[in-house]
């Protein structure tokens, strides 16, 4: 009997760099999951570089989960490598890419005019990735490869995630991408999956849980009370997709409900307003209560002294601005963007306040300030850190350790699950609450594993 086989090509061993192959017994038609970047490493760029460990032409389609560029962000070197299958996501997330596509090109052609080294793809490239691309809605079954049935379920991570339900003809395997850290502000809960016999599964928060949602609320606001007290600025390093939206309903709530007097809000990153106009433009995926605002009137990510810095005179015209004020910049990092520049201004400065609302991964500017050094470096300046730091793991848009192992309990059938995405400590320790909870088999497994599903 022919098996089918999954091969770890990417996110094992790290959070980033997502990219899965699963080849179909019956047939031998393969089909890949998520094509991401890897990010945070010293030698990220090298590795992201280097050419693809398989024959593209083997690949049927490929199946996106969501639209974060460590997911994505291979996506147009594929295609120029010699990809020509289809791409299926939801109709979010491939606008979402998109723009998360253009983004990362103006970068890269950007330290290409610096280094001289010519960018791994052209923008060609990402425009013929999105010509390949087809979508669905949540829980449309659509047959990727003859005699494979494919069911997106809702992943609750950011708009328009979605976990995949893949049956075989023999056996169903179930690609979680990235799990949503429910409830959310914005979007409903993570989908239960009633019954799998393989999880591939993401483990960022799998060693830790996070800040219940009225303690998050409640400390995010009064570290921003707390700065506005002491006259100073508040820098929010935050992720274009999700993140940002989520920060702006967030201080949407503070403000109509007078919790916060109302004081200037600088949205200084061109990719997260382009975003938030998706965002606006979804709102049927929203959870109920986030749905009935909407009806009811609030725009959710627009308040009074909101101010939009599209343009690189209207970000610079912020050092003018008269404190207290609240600057949310990308990137989520401090791995690039206007955030660095913010930074080395504002950071020198005991009044003002740092706030870290998603994960930092290790290697990154953002780990660093985070973790209390107090002497880095900004695009190769020196800066002393004297600001007030503050991280709230509760804003993360991934499940913490707990409700990824209530996830995979209400699971029947499952023969193993196979623990990825996340740094070796959280991997392993989520692996073992699996075994020795759940009496499941849990693995954690290692770059280039090829695994038979008996």
């Amino acid at each position: 009997m022919n098996n089918s086989k999954i091969y770890f090509y990417g996110g094992v061993g790290s959070v980033t760099g997502a990219n899965f192959v699963l080849e179909i017994g019956k047939s031998g038609k393969k089909i890949m999951i998520d094509c991401g970047m890897v990010q945070g490493n010293k030698f990220a760029e090298e590795i992201n570089r280097e050419s693809f460990k398989y024959n593209l032409l083997d690949i049927d389609a490929l199946l996106v989960t969501h639209a974060h560029i460590d997911h994505i962000g291979r996506i147009p070197k594929l295609v120029k490598d010699g990809f020509s299958g289809v791409i299926w996501s939801t109709k979010e997330t491939k606008e979402i890419a998109s723009f998360m596509f253009d983004d990362a090109f103006r970068i890269l052609e950007r330290e290409a005019r610096e280094t001289g080294v010519l960018p791994m793809y052209e923008k060609t490239d990402y425009e013929k990735a999105l010509s390949l691309w087809k979508t669905f809605d949540y829980h449309q079954k659509f047959e990727p490869t003859e005699g494979v049935f494919v069911i997106p379920r809702d992943a609750g991570h950011i708009l328009g995630s979605v976990m995949y339900e893949i049956n075989d003809g023999e056996k169903t395997i179930v690609f979680t991408g990235d799990l949503g850290n429910s409830p959310s502000p914005l979007l409903p809960e993570t989908e239960k999956i009633e019954s799998a016999d393989y999880l591939i599964m993401e483990s960022v928060y799998g060693d830790r849980n996070h800040e219940d949602v009225e303690n998050r609320r409640s400390r995010f606001l009064a570290e921003i009370k707390n700065a506005i007290k002491r006259g100073g600025t508040i820098l929010i390093p935050a992720f274009s997709l999700e993140k940002t939206q989520v920060i702006l309903k967030e201080l949407d709530d503070f403000v109509e409900s007078h919790k916060i007097e109302s004081l200037p809000v600088f949205l200084d990153s061109p990719l997260a307003i382009k975003i938030t106009g998706i965002y606006k433009q979804s709102t049927h995926l929203f959870n109920e209560k986030a749905r009935a605002e909407v009806q009811g009137g609030d725009e959710l990510f627009n308040f009074p002294k909101l101010k939009i810095s599209r343009d690189s005179w209207q970000s610079n015209a912020i050092f003018d601005a008269p404190n207290p004020k609240i600057i949310i910049a990308g990137s989520g990092m401090s791995s690039g963007g206007r955030i660095l520049k913010h930074e080395k201004i504002y950071l020198g400065n005991d009044k003002n306040t740092i706030m870290f609302l998603g994960y930092q991964a290790i290697g990154t500017l953002g780990r660093q300030i985070e973790e209390g050094v107090k002497k880095i470096k900004v695009n190769d300046e020196p800066v002393i850190v004297r600001a007030k730091v503050v991280s709230i793991s509760g804003y993360s848009s991934h499940k913490g350790g707990d409700d990824l192992v209530d996830f995979v309990s209400n699971i029947k059938g499952l023969k193993k699950v196979f623990v990825a995405m996340g740094e070796p400590k959280s991997s392993h320790f989520l692996a073992n609450r699996i075994k020795d909870y759940l009496d499941v088999k849990a693995v954690v497994p290692e770059e280039g594993w090829v695994v038979e599903l008996i």
